[in-house]
């Protein structure tokens, strides 16, 4: 690799300190907010929103810094990306608690926090979660495929399902779903949004656990991410790919069974 030059690094750090500056600000601001809902939680619904949305956007200032250095120093800079990843993280930890982090449980479950985010409409929610899907794919395209954090994002893909899921308002989805209705388009674009990432999830928790992990819990989360699918077709009337859905969720479930009798029988050999 070519030695860098002094003035492309004075180049590349002048570059760079502004989104370095923001991050800061974006930290402290976090910092504060959290502060304020310890003390006194009214509001706090719309706080965490504001915090998740900040985090991923000082997930695109790292990766940003990232690509400026590929130009400028022609180096990939490993530690903007893994801080991208974890920015990404605390992104959907904060919407996690605001609307759970359970799979597959009835929409009465958490409905209550839907009542308290009626300002937020569905563009709005679609909004944030096409970004947070997008910053997650980035990472995971500068970090390539070899990258050691390959099975991690198993998780942080699930993850990002379950709350993409559990954002959409499910009592008014179906009403909202006639054309005529105004925000039609990104309600229905947002709905297939999720249907996607929640059949992605289950075959990536499949993928983790045949070709790394071999844990049945992953094979459990799995299944998990498909019955929230099937559940949630229901309730939109896809019943054909619901009974779809259901029957590869009893496939799968066979399997893993089969697989755990044969993993307890092996133990009590060795």
């Amino acid at each position: 690799m070519a030695k860098v030059s002094a003035e492309a690094k004075d180049i590349y750090s002048e570059r760079i300190r502004g989104y370095k500056q923001e991050i800061d600000q974006v930290l402290s601001r976090e910092k504060s907010i959290l502060q304020v809902i310890q003390k006194n939680d009214e509001g706090k619904e719309y706080k965490l929103l504001t915090l998740a949305e900040e985090r991923i956007n000082m997930a695109s200032y790292y990766l940003l810094m990232n690509q400026i250095s590929l130009s400028l120093l022609g180096v990939k800079n490993e530690a903007f990306i893994n801080d991208a990843r974890k920015s990404c993280y605390e992104s959907i930890i904060h919407l996690e608690n605001l609307v759970s982090n359970r799979i597959d449980v009835p929409f009465s479950d958490y409905e209550e926090v839907h009542t308290k985010l009626e300002g937020f409409d569905d563009r709005q929610r679609f909004a944030l979660v096409k970004k947070i899907g997008f910053a997650i794919h980035s990472v995971e395209d500068d970090f390539g495929d070899n990258s050691k954090w390959k099975w991690s994002f198993v998780e942080l893909e699930g993850r990002y399902a379950t709350i993409a899921k559990n954002l959409m308002n499910l009592k008014t989805l179906v009403a909202g779903l006639d054309p005529r209705v105004d925000g039609y388009r990104e309600r229905y674009l947002y709905l297939e949004l999720v249907k996607k990432w929640l059949h992605s999830a289950a075959d990536r928790y499949r993928e983790k656990y045949e070709l790394s992990t071999n844990r049945i819990d992953d094979f459990k989360t799995g299944i998990a991410f498909l019955n929230a699918l099937r559940r949630l077709l229901m309730i939109v009337g896809e019943n054909e790919p619901a009974e779809t859905v259901k029957k590869k969720a009893e496939v799968w479930k066979a399997k893993m069974d089969d697989d755990e009798k044969r993993m307890s029988a092996a133990a009590k050999k060795s």
